[in-house]
């Protein structure tokens, strides 16, 4: 299997274990692995990534609870697919209104 497919079955992956894990509305996951070529994560064949996702899972929780539940969801791939995860997580009401926290 060609590193394209690899990486694209990779994000299929995430992205399908997020949205049975969490009510999500959105999901942008950008794979940032040829960033890190060479580096000791890149060497055993985990990726890179910067995830945005929106879910209303995370209305009232704090930025570290939200991050918790997303690896909580990922646990699998993250011993398998992926060695850095960039999470930015907001509720839907926090996405429309242009708040980033």
């Amino acid at each position: 299997m060609n590193v394209a497919c690899e990486n694209t079955d990779r994000m299929t992956r995430i992205r399908d274990t997020l949205r049975d894990a969490l009510h999500t509305d959105r999901i942008d996951l950008i794979d940032d692995s040829h960033l890190h070529a060479g580096h000791a994560g890149a060497r055993d064949g985990r990726g890179h990534f910067r995830l945005h996702i929106v879910s209303d899972d995370f209305q009232g929780l704090r930025i570290l609870q939200r991050h918790q539940l997303v690896y909580r969801a990922l646990d699998a791939l993250m011993q398998t697919d992926i060695h850095a995860l960039n999470i930015t997580a907001h509720t839907s009401e926090e996405a429309g209104d242009g708040v980033r926290r």
